[in-house]
């Protein structure tokens, strides 16, 4: 397995390479000078000047890179033109809101998914198997700002039973009972297409292994329905499953700044949302490569788990 993740090692450090490389460069493509949004448009010549040299804005573009990319391998990303304090502090203030988000709307996805899939395969019901399907449906087609809405409207406006947005005023461990409402609303918005999704993936390999010889040797031996899927067709169908769970977890993240924006969550979504519509350009910069870096951590991740749950993977990675 360590032989395994070394080999993949490198295509994650290339993709993080060539990431930062087209970042950088794009945002010195956007329209705007970040010195003049800074001083102002009233601001003198000399001025601009100083303010450009004090932001390392003067050098050439190929040391303004190298010396970007020194500040993030040193953990030393910079300071925020607009929204102010360093670039890191705000990053890990954010960071530990989205990560409640995405891991509770993670949790919920996958139960559901493993609850609709398991019970409609094993009961086998026309009614069940069309009710599922329709979730399914319903859940993909319907963005997450439409989702988002509805729920704020009916459980936060209508019936008034959830909190409509925002985040417990004494943090998360205060009060567990509290922390669960203000978390349902934004998590189950942010669960329903990956729970869809995955549950679609799982029902058709749990049925695709059904139809599998070793099955129907199974089913000759006297073995129950619920038995085969739960102890034999689940392991089988699982490794494409965290294949499509991974590529998910992306979309959750890419789903949560819409969601934070509904909720008024002070994620990381929030503040890559404020600091583009400020043009706060270091802070997008950094934003961006860190998104790149977890895609690449997550890939890793899902190559790993495949590769233990079918040792077939790691052993042709060897070959």
């Amino acid at each position: 397995m360590i032989r395994y993740a070394l080999r993949r090692l490198p295509s994650a450090l290339a993709v993080l390479a060539v990431g930062s490389v087209v970042i950088f460069a794009l945002l010195r493509l956007v329209p705007g000078d970040p010195a003049l949004i800074l001083a102002g448009p009233d601001a003198s010549p000399e001025a601009l000047a100083a303010l450009r040299h004090d932001l390392g804005l003067d050098g050439s573009q190929i040391g303004q890179y190298f010396s970007w990319l020194a500040g993030i391998l040193t953990f030393d990303p910079g300071r925020s033109l607009i929204l102010g304090g360093d670039i890191g502090s705000l990053v890990l203030d954010a960071l530990g809101n989205t990560l409640i988000l995405a891991v509770s709307a993670l949790l919920v996805a996958i139960v559901l998914a493993f609850t609709l899939s398991t019970v409609s395969v094993i009961l086998d019901r026309k009614w069940l198997n069309s009710a599922v399907t329709a979730f399914g449906t319903v859940a993909v087609a319907i963005p997450n700002f439409v989702t988002g809405a509805i729920l704020v409207v009916l459980f936060g406006v209508v019936w008034a039973i959830l909190p409509a947005g925002g985040v417990p005023r004494k943090g998360f461990l205060d009060d567990p009972g509290i922390s669960v409402q203000y978390l349902l609303l934004p998590a189950l918005c942010l669960a329903l297409p990956i729970a869809a999704a995955l549950t679609r993936f799982l029902t058709e390999g749990l049925r695709s292994q059904l139809a599998e010889p070793y099955v129907t040797t199974a089913r000759a031996l006297g073995i129950s329905r619920r038995r085969i899927v739960l102890t034999q067709a689940l392991p089988n169908a699982l490794p494409a499953t965290v294949t499509v769970l991974g590529i998910q977890i992306g979309h959750l993240l890419g789903g949560a700044v819409l969601v934070e924006a509904i909720f008024a969550w002070p994620g990381l979504g929030h503040l890559i949302e404020r600091a583009i519509s400020t043009r706060d350009y270091p802070v997008v910069q950094v934003m961006l490569l860190f998104s790149v870096a977890l895609f690449v951590l997550i890939q890793l991740a899902t190559d790993l788990i495949n590769a233990w749950l079918d040792p077939r993977i790691r052993l042709g990675g060897r070959a």
